[in-house]
């Protein structure tokens, strides 16, 4: 009796594992995932949108600018576009969440409508200092924009309150955009291989080739890259691979034919980057972004 207990303990924690994504077509597309998770444990990743989560229940403990953090009931997460990030959760019993990941040129979009002289603002996309801020009325906020977006086809009522929230969370908790000083020559040559990188993400290339795009040391290269963008260039290359897979399945293709084109050459390869990083599987994925 008490293995048959422990077996129906065990199913009924791995119930719990649900995630669902979606696309709200507001702003150009921005996608939507409804969350909740005991064990997952995600690895570190970046994507190409901010992150904002909104805990539902339990707490999560995640890595952001160089640190750990804790999110519990209520509070916000932000994690800026680019921005390398992880997560598990915080307690025994697991923690759910609903989040949205916004391009910056979607914010960019909100911004440029905004008065340049509101407090927190600026005219480009925001940075969000904090990685968790406890905010339970925007979180409500947050809460009525999701379950509008998953209930009603009114254009002007999503429109109104995903324009709102969005530009309620900028001015409330984003800071200005500070003037870059000018690269340094070693900063541009880095540029350089990420740039490659990211217009070339299927590409079959050396450590030698990128490190002699930088006139850097294959050593140095490693170092000064993982220094820079929070990646050695091999796992900044498969962050690039996964978001030109999720941008292929998004437009349609076989979850087989993306991982191929997106340089992922071994399915159970793509499979394990992309169950770790998205909390979900490519073919979950797809079904419910093209459902």
């Amino acid at each position: 009796m008490e293995n048959h207990n422990n077996k129906n303990t065990r199913k009924n924690k791995t119930s719990k594992e649900q995630a669902t994504y979606s696309v709200a077509k507001e702003l150009g597309g921005i996608e939507i995932l409804d969350a909740n998770y005991h064990h997952q444990n995600f690895s570190r990743h970046s994507h190409e949108g901010y992150t904002v989560g909104i805990i539902e229940h339990g707490a999560q403990k995640f890595y952001r600018t160089g640190g750990n953090h804790i999110a519990p009931q209520d509070s916000i997460i932000l994690v800026n576009a680019d921005e390398v990030h992880n997560g598990h959760s915080a307690t025994e019993g697991g923690w759910s969440y609903q989040a949205m990941y916004p391009l910056p040129q979607q914010f960019e979009a909100i911004s440029k409508e905004l008065n340049s002289n509101l407090s927190g603002t600026g005219r480009g996309a925001p940075y969000f200092p904090s990685p968790v801020v406890y905010d339970p009325e925007l979180a409500n906020q947050f809460r009525l924009v999701f379950d509008t977006l998953k209930k009603s086809d009114n254009r002007l009522l999503r429109e109104t309150l995903l324009y709102s929230v969005l530009t309620r969370l900028m001015c409330k908790h984003s800071k200005r955009s500070v003037t870059p000083h000018e690269p340094s020559k070693a900063q541009r040559q880095l540029k350089l291989v990420k740039e490659f990188i990211d217009d070339f993400p299927s590409a079959d290339v050396s450590l030698q080739e990128l490190a002699n795009l930088a006139s850097f040391s294959p050593f140095h290269l490693v170092r000064a890259f993982q220094k820079a963008y929070g990646f050695p260039p091999h796992a900044y290359q498969i962050q690039t691979r996964l978001r030109l897979a999720k941008k292929l399945i998004r437009q349609g293709y076989k979850v087989s034919d993306a991982a191929q084109e997106a340089g992922f050459h071994d399915q159970s390869h793509f499979h394990r980057h992309f169950k770790k990083a998205m909390g979900i599987t490519p073919g979950q994925f797809a079904g419910q972004v093209n459902a």
